[in-house]
């Protein structure tokens, strides 16, 4: 339950001043007051992200809300002030030079610029939705103005009852979790996470991820890599279940110090193998999801399913709730494929799934410290129950994977690349997998904006290099909804792979009712 906060209060007068003059005169007010330096260094891995930018794929994230009854243009723009500048970095403009780039304060700032009206185009009664993915899709594809901070909001006033926000923010502002978390802040009641002091120094927080990942990471097997790999055994291979948490499995064996320590063997054995492992995965399955992307997209969902009934099956079935949703996206997939008389079976797909690298209490500081962790994707196996099975395996595999870190650390590194080495890196990286995929757990009740319900909240994060499909499984207020976002060449129509979905839930639950007791428990 989110807690409440204290608006930011406003001077009230007896005329009321407009959104830009309010906007204006709070860059006046930052400037008069020492809140900190107005130029600060990106950080290498969001430089990264900056850089990643194509023809094909922008790295955006992009989101919508569907809210009932309808929300006024004016109030959502005071919602907005209010609460996302209460961090620096939505003020502030990227400025590159030959050496990286740098949080630059934007003293021309104005809402209006940032929260923009929008009317869709007039559509028969039902079709209201398809015109807001369409415009998504268009919107998806259209590069932020980067003499001014890198985040937009558009308003459709007036959308089947209510209204629709559509959301895009630069990735290299923050990552999907760090951007959940300031978002849900523009709720009513909604707060911003909680801050431990004042800001962190330089070379601390996310701000010194850069010298986190040296310290951590590179300086420990550079060091001592070679005497741990001779002090390891075979038994060894399992030692570390770090895939919740990385960093800090990482960091509990550093502070016990000596190199030649079973631990950090035990470590840096773990983390040679998987970055073997990572560099030396197979090319994905060719299929028609793959190839070469072109500059359009397209933005599907489906209507909510029932959070309760997912748990059900998911304990009938001894599985997790992601094990039975990847197993129905799967399913989808292999059902979409087959539609054009494709063949799947005994193929697989990887899904690569970002996972967080840090505590949600450090939110607030924005940037980006996520790994990516390869998910696959059985969508040759024809029986549902047999599939969420394998899912279930596969998902074991991966306990203990030291790979989410290591990603985090060839973002890293490309940062510091040129241009032309990162584009190859990021070719590399793209032949190894056909998707991008966020799982997101929302707050189990509807939320409340400026006093409308949040009835939905679909997000997309991007997809980068020649990968063309993104797929979302987003829990919110009791429901579970599944979404596409496209490269219109490698798949036109992501509706038919949406259309898959709710069938193959249903099929998974049938079959899960027609299995004897004892073999459900």
């Amino acid at each position: 339950m989110v807690t409440r906060i204290v608006a930011r209060k406003v001077a009230t007068k007896t005329t009321r001043p407009v959104a830009g003059t309010r906007a204006r005169r709070k860059v006046s007010e930052d400037k008069a007051q020492p809140a900190g330096p107005t130029q600060e260094r990106m950080s290498k891995v969001d430089t990264a992200w900056l850089r990643m930018d194509s023809p094909s794929n922008l790295m955006m994230i992009v989101g919508v809300w569907i809210i009932k009854p309808g929300v006024s243009y004016p109030a959502v723009c005071q919602r907005i002030e209010e609460r996302l500048l209460q961090y620096p970095r939505f003020g502030q403009r990227v400025q590159q030079d030959a050496s990286g780039a740098s949080w630059v304060t934007d003293t021309d700032f104005q809402i209006e610029r940032h929260v923009v009206r929008e009317t869709l185009p007039v559509t028969a009664k039902g079709r209201e939705q398809t015109a807001l993915q369409e415009r998504l899709a268009e919107l998806a594809m259209q590069s932020l103005d980067m003499n001014h901070p890198l985040w937009e909001f558009r308003l459709v006033e007036h959308y089947q009852g209510g209204s629709a926000l559509m959301a895009r923010l630069h990735h290299c502002i923050a990552d999907g979790l760090a951007l959940i978390a300031v978002t849900q802040s523009m709720v009513d009641g909604g707060s911003a996470p909680t801050r431990s002091g004042t800001q962190p120094a330089q070379g601390e927080g996310l701000e010194g991820a850069d010298d986190w990942l040296a310290d951590t990471l590179i300086r420990p097997l550079t060091e001592v890599v070679v005497k741990a790999l001779d002090a390891v055994g075979d038994g060894a291979v399992n030692a570390l279940e770090t895939l919740i948490d990385p960093q800090k499995g990482l960091e509990q064996s550093l502070e016990k110090g000596l190199a030649g320590s079973l631990d950090l063997a035990k470590m840096a054995y773990h983390v040679v193998r998987d970055a073997a492992a990572l560099a030396l995965m197979p090319d994905d399955s060719p299929t028609r999801l793959k190839g070469t992307p072109g500059t359009r997209k397209r933005v599907a969902w489906c209507q909510p399913i029932p959070l309760d009934d997912v748990k059900a099956v998911g304990r009938a079935l001894n599985c997790s709730i992601n094990d039975v949703l990847l197993s129905c996206v799967a399913g989808s997939l292999g059902g979409y494929l087959k539609s054009f008389g494709d063949d799947v079976a005994g193929k697989e797909i990887r899904a690569m799934v970002p996972v967080n690298l840090r505590p949600i209490e450090e939110a607030y500081q924005l940037g980006n410290r996520f790994g990516l962790a390869p998910v696959v994707l059985p969508i040759g196996i024809e029986n549902p129950i047999e599939r969420v099975f394998a899912v279930r395996a596969r998902m074991g595999e991966m306990k203990g994977s030291m790979q989410p870190l290591l990603a985090f650390a060839l973002l890293a590194v490309a940062g510091v690349l040129m241009k032309p080495a990162q584009d190859a890196l990021l070719t590399l990286f793209s032949k190894k997998t056909t998707a991008v995929m966020t799982n997101v757990p929302g707050p189990r009740e509807k939320l409340k904006f400026l006093g409308a319900t949040l009835e939905q909240n679909l997000v997309w994060v991007p997809q980068s290099g020649t990968v063309g499909l993104g797929v979302s499984i987003l829990s919110y207020g009791g429901g579970v909804q599944f979404g596409v976002i496209s490269d219109s060449t490698l798949c036109p129509d992501p509706q038919k792979i949406i259309d898959q979905f709710e069938p193959e839930f249903a099929k998974l639950t049938l079959l899960t009712l027609m299995l004897p007791w004892n073999e459900q428990a």
